[in-house]
């Protein structure tokens, strides 16, 4: 009886236990994440592209007379004036040549007085047939050539005295003038035209860019359908973020648009003219120039914190039919606040992850909840953008 009794228990046992084994535990619930509906907007379309600075006008100040440099009249570094001496170079041996060029002007002069007397005389002989007609023409003859030699020596004089003008070395356009490429003593030539030093004008200043020719196919497309409202070229305003990211405060404007592409590289060249007061752009420097390129009728803007961005890449997490995560490439445009531009990759109505990116596994279920995505306190603003490659730093 008793043994029956354990026996009885002891089969219990191992029914529940074969029932256990044959039962799997249930499956944890989908993990849940926010998730934000994708709706489009008016966007200023913004273009950002590498740039470098350079100078509106640029002079190679050079030597025009052979001599020996004696003093340098300007302070390197500084703005200098139209007309401003910048150099002095030794006039004492064209001053001698100009006063031996006035002396053989003065002879010639002379020598036609006294051809033009004679001349004057024989005219008076001839009608009274006191004198040939041959002699009379002779006498014409030597007036003329006189006249000629002082005309010469007049043309001699004035090319001296210009070179001398050349000693005193001048300012050929306003602006900046570097360091001096001489100093004094050295001696300069006018035929090997040796550089004495560079001028640039630097206000207005003038910002080069260029964009890829794809790009520019896909702006135009976008213009011709509707999709972009943009102004004319010239229209255009164009803005600059410095190598430490600050914008600069004033504006620019589109002022050259390349009609052809570089067959090296596959890019336009375009340039923007910016006014530079304050000497804060100098040439050569690089810049980030913002093309604001009209509005996107229906743009598309996501949080910041939605986006992955590596080095090569951009992607989002869509939440798609029946809960599934998917891991969608995506082209970034500027980052403006905490919201990015989507170029491509997405389109209106989907859902993306912003809280649980961690959670959310491609390929898996989740539980979306949906919350609203606050819109940046000034969508059009381009001051304080970034570009993709930025945020990847």
């Amino acid at each position: 009886m008793i043994l029956s009794r354990h026996a009885r228990r002891f089969g219990a046992a191992l029914l529940v236990a074969a029932c256990s084994k044959s039962a799997p535990p249930p499956a944890p619930p989908p993990p849940e994440v926010r998730v934000v509906t994708v709706g489009t907007e008016p966007i200023a379309n913004v273009i950002e592209l590498p740039g470098r600075m350079q100078a509106v006008r640029i002079s190679e100040v050079r030597a025009r007379v052979d001599g020996i440099v004696q003093r340098r009249l300007y302070t390197e570094g500084t703005d200098v004036r139209e007309g401003e001496p910048l150099f002095a170079i030794d006039p004492r041996e064209l001053r001698a040549r100009a006063n031996a060029a006035q002396a053989a002007l003065t002879k010639t002069e002379a020598t036609a007085a006294n051809a033009t007397q004679d001349v004057n005389r024989y005219k008076g002989l001839v009608a009274q047939q006191a004198l040939s007609q041959q002699e009379y023409d002779a006498a014409v003859a030597r007036l003329r050539t006189a006249e000629a030699d002082v005309a010469q020596r007049r043309a001699e004089l004035a090319e001296v005295r210009l070179s001398l003008s050349y000693t005193t070395v001048r300012a050929p356009i306003s602006g900046r003038a570097g360091r001096a490429e001489v100093t004094e003593g050295a001696l300069v030539s006018a035929g090997a035209g040796t550089l004495l030093t560079v001028i640039e004008q630097i206000d207005p200043i003038y910002a080069n860019f260029s964009q890829s020719s794809s790009d520019v196919l896909a702006l135009r497309k976008k213009i011709a359908s509707g999709a972009v409202q943009a102004p004319a070229l010239r229209q255009m305003t164009v803005r600059l973020v410095l190598e430490d990211g600050t914008a600069y405060r004033m504006p620019g404007k589109l002022n050259f648009v390349d009609m052809s592409f570089d067959e090296a590289t596959g890019t336009g060249a375009m340039r923007a003219e910016f006014p530079n007061p304050q000497r804060t752009l100098v040439p050569g420097q690089f810049v980030r120039v913002r093309l604001e390129a009209g509005v996107q009728a229906n743009g598309l803007r996501v949080p910041q914190r939605a986006v992955t961005v590596t080095p090569t890449a951009a992607n989002v997490l869509v939440v798609g039919a029946k809960d599934v995560v998917e891991s969608r490439p995506v082209k970034l445009g500027a980052l403006e606040g905490d919201y990015w531009i989507i170029q491509s990759g997405l389109q209106p109505g989907e859902r993306i992850v912003v809280d649980g990116v961690q959670k959310a596994v491609p390929g898996q279920p989740v539980k979306p909840v949906a919350v609203n995505a606050a819109a940046p306190a000034s969508p059009t603003s381009s001051a304080g953008a970034t570009t993709p490659s930025d945020a990847a730093q």
